[in-house]
């Protein structure tokens, strides 16, 4: 699965979903966004999580500061936010 997030271009991002797809788990979006929640430190280097977003281009809610970061790198990144929402019609993996 992680390897699956490394795959994911600078600039674009996938679902939840479309990763456990990927990966050949259909309906496995919950486990996707578990695992990426257990990375370490030193895997978070590694595996771009914050490419990784909610259905219909949302950043997922949690508590901390994980989805201001992930939308700081994000636009770091030039993708664009419609709405507070990603624009997956521009930056969708599958665009």
């Amino acid at each position: 699965m992680y390897a699956a997030v490394r795959g994911i271009p600078r600039g674009r991002v996938a679902t939840y979903g479309e990763v456990a797809r990927l990966v050949g788990v259909p309906r496995g979006a919950r486990a996707v966004g578990w695992a990426l929640r257990a990375l370490s430190t030193e895997q978070e280097k590694r595996v771009p999580w914050h490419r990784v977003v909610g259905a219909g281009g949302r950043i997922s809610l949690r508590g901390g500061v994980g989805p201001l970061l992930q939308r700081r790198r994000l636009r770091a990144e030039g993708v664009v936010f419609r709405d507070g929402q990603v624009d997956l019609g521009r930056h969708g993996l599958r665009r």
